[in-house]
């Protein structure tokens, strides 16, 4: 039930459209073409098994851990859902 002059359903509308934004946000930083067979960071050999799976792959399997750490401290969302932060 929505109040005020919001339509029925505009609260999960706008849940549906911030996770489509994500997804999207997602796919486009999924690599694409060829893989290296180095890794573009530290030179380190990528193995035949990691190119096969992941199409473009560009680092190897510790330079990608580090880059996905730091993005991960980097976080755009808010995983609490608190209305003081919500209103930010």
């Amino acid at each position: 039930m929505a109040g005020g002059f919001a339509k029925d359903g505009a609260v999960q509308d706008q849940i549906d459209a911030t996770i489509e934004d994500a997804v999207q946000r997602a796919r486009s930083q999924l690599p694409s073409g060829e893989s290296l067979a180095e890794c573009e960071e530290c030179g380190a050999v990528i193995p035949e098994a990691r190119r096969q799976a992941v199409p473009g792959v560009r680092l190897c399997v510790v330079c990608q851990e580090a880059e996905d750490s730091e993005k991960a401290a980097v976080s755009a969302y808010n995983r609490r859902g608190s209305k003081d932060s919500q209103l930010r």
